[in-house]
């Protein structure tokens, strides 16, 4: 949710910064602006729409200035508009600032700067920040860069929420000040230049080496160099990351959509997250967690919280740590988590699961269960992301930088992940070897699989012509396939905009039956063995209904009325959903071009979710 962008240096800010905003799309949002310096006074362009539309905006003026911001933005107080888009400035326009996160008391602030005679032009909860700013600047004796800086903590301190802000003021033309607190905010390092952006792929093709900042950590950027203060303003020195993405993985390399070459990217995404932790004959190993039978014997349960996508995976790893290690595990939706007075303590591990390491549910549901003595371990696609800075202990996928809002590759990497991480857990404890084994073995064969069923997916194609302006469909499963179904379901709601719905195929004759009419989609998922009877039984009972079915299987059985069958490759069931939800991926993308919508960019969905 939103795009900060901002960049000094010696080259022209106006296309740097478009682009930034470009790469930054997938985070959603519903309008854009930029503030350059131009001879030490701002010129400020917003309006509502794409960046496309701000980059027209911008090419109709002559701005040479090095030093500027920009934003995306998805709304949040007040409409989308021009007037409520960013960058902010105060009434003086001394200061401008761009703003991811939410001011929770922007009210009661903003009545304190009309006593003082500040005026508003926006809705937005933005907007006191730039005034407060002026306001406490204006009472420094001295009008200097740290004056400057003082000012912007002075107004942090005063701030109620989450945020991270970049300030630009007309005093100081030649640097910019950032702070963060729970929202996201790198440091590019350039060589005579600098960047700052909300996400690491707004920037990979201009450089790789990134500071990330801790919450209530502020900077200060000159073209050459920056300086890192802490809470209380001390000096401090923070090391450079060097981030190994491929900045290609940031661009669509031929596929027409970011979704699609995504979903084709799995097998790679897979095997990279293999290979950093299975081989066929040793054991497995997580040397970034090195964890000890004592310790996992002290463990009693296990929370798995996450949301969306990543708590889809977490309910197949639930599956897995029961029945292999033995362990009674919770999958919570992060934003509930919080709210439920859950029953953790020091006996208990807590994994936490996002694939940006940004969700800002997931950090809060993080925080509260390291005060209750809980031991935590994140899974993040984002190394020296928040998630991953906050947890006892840390694993990452290795699916590359993903930007399609509706996440593909970072799902199946984190299912990968997660069953190495019980198989990891299995062995330590000494659990049953002859299941590890299997499962061992066919993970490592996950890739190859996952290809050759990439290599024939014009069925999928075809039936997507057959279906795509149907309004409601429906996912059915059981076991393992549920989870799948709940994914394939939301795949299709996020980009496609179609009604759809998942449910237990035994929940079926308590209620949602009565959604059955003649013609609807019914998709169902078999690949549990010991299920597969009642599971068709269940199926026929839609059939004789008037519903259509599509069914996604490897288990052989006899023919049936089906509307249409996509076999998928045999795997061991606790991997199924890996393949299972391949087809569904490709339907629900397939579904949505048919239909002329943006696949990648779906209406008011956002790729990380920085505000609670």
């Amino acid at each position: 949710m939103c795009g900060i962008v901002g960049y000094i240096g010696n080259k022209k800010a106006k296309s740097i910064l478009i682009d930034g905003l470009t790469n930054l799309e997938y985070r959603g949002y519903d309008s854009a602006g930029v503030t350059i310096m131009e001879k030490e006074n701002f010129k400020t362009l917003k309006t509502k729409g794409r960046v496309k539309e701000l980059s027209a905006l911008i090419q109709q003026e002559t701005l040479e200035g090095g030093i500027g911001i920009a934003h995306t933005r998805w709304a949040t107080h007040g409409k989308p508009s021009a007037t409520n888009s960013h960058p902010h400035n105060d009434n003086t326009n001394t200061f401008s600032v761009v703003h991811n996160g939410i001011i929770e008391n922007h009210a009661e602030l903003k009545t304190f700067l009309k006593e003082k005679n500040y005026e508003f032009l926006s809705q937005t909860d933005t907007e006191v920040i730039p005034n407060l700013i002026h306001y406490y600047f204006s009472q420094e004796k001295n009008h200097t860069k740290p004056s400057f800086l003082k000012a912007v903590q002075k107004t942090c301190q005063q701030l109620k929420g989450s945020y991270a802000i970049g300030v630009l003021c007309t005093d100081f033309p030649d640097c910019m000040i950032v702070v963060r607190k729970d929202s996201p905010l790198v440091i590019g390092k350039g060589e005579g230049e600098n960047f700052i952006s909300s996400d690491i792929p707004a920037y990979l093709g201009l450089t790789r080496n990134f500071y990330l900042l801790k919450d209530n950590e502020f900077a200060i950027l000159t073209k050459n160099e920056v300086e890192f203060f802490d809470e209380q303003l001390n000096p401090i020195h923070k090391d450079i990351t060097r981030i190994d993405w491929n900045a290609t993985s940031a661009e669509k390399n031929g596929y027409e959509d970011f979704m699609l070459k995504e979903i084709y990217e799995q097998p790679t995404a897979i095997r990279e997250t293999i290979n950093k932790h299975l081989s066929a004959e040793q054991p497995c190993q997580f040397t970034e967690l090195n964890f000890s039978q004592d310790f996992l014997n002290t463990i009693h349960n296990i929370y798995i919280v996450a949301c969306g996508t990543a708590m889809h995976a977490g309910l197949t790893a639930k599956a897995m740590l029961e029945n292999i290690c033995e362990i009674p595990t919770q999958v919570d939706i992060a934003s509930e988590f919080r709210y439920r007075n859950p029953l953790i303590d020091k006996h208990t591990l807590c994994i936490f699961i996002s694939q940006s390491g940004e969700t800002a549910d997931t950090i809060a549901a993080l925080k509260l269960a390291k005060a209750k003595q809980a031991t935590t371990l994140a899974i993040s696609n984002v190394e020296g992301s928040s998630i991953t800075r906050e947890a006892d202990f840390v694993t990452l996928t290795h699916a590359g930088p993903e930007i399609a809002v509706a996440s593909t590759k970072a799902y199946t990497s984190q299912i990968t992940l997660l069953a190495m991480l019980v198989i990891y857990f299995g062995e330590i404890l000494k659990k049953n070897t002859p299941l590890l084994h299997d499962l061992k073995k066919s993970i490592l064969e996950l890739p190859t699989k996952a290809e050759q069923l990439l290599a024939n997916v014009e069925d999928i194609q075809d039936f997507a012509k057959e279906v795509y302006q149907d309004k409601d469909v429906f996912f059915l499963g059981r076991g393992l396939d549920y989870n799948t179904a709940c994914e394939g379901c939301l795949k299709l709601k996020e980009i496609s905009y179609i009604h759809s719905e998942a449910f237990y195929s035994g929940e079926l004759k308590h209620g949602p039956i009565a959604l059955i009419e003649n013609n609807t989609l019914v998709i169902s998922i078999l690949t549990v063995p010991e299920l597969l009877e009642k599971s068709i039984s269940n199926i026929q009972e839609v059939i004789t209904r008037g519903a259509k079915t599509l069914v996604i299987t490897n288990q052989n059985f006899e023919p049936s009325n089906f509307s249409k069958t996509i076999e998928i490759p045999e795997i061991n069931p606790f991997l199924a959903p890996i393949l299972s939800i391949i087809p569904l991926q490709l339907l629900a993308y397939y579904i949505t071009k048919q239909k002329g919508l943006d696949v990648d960019k779906p209406r008011n969905l956002a790729k990380s979710v920085t505000v609670e």
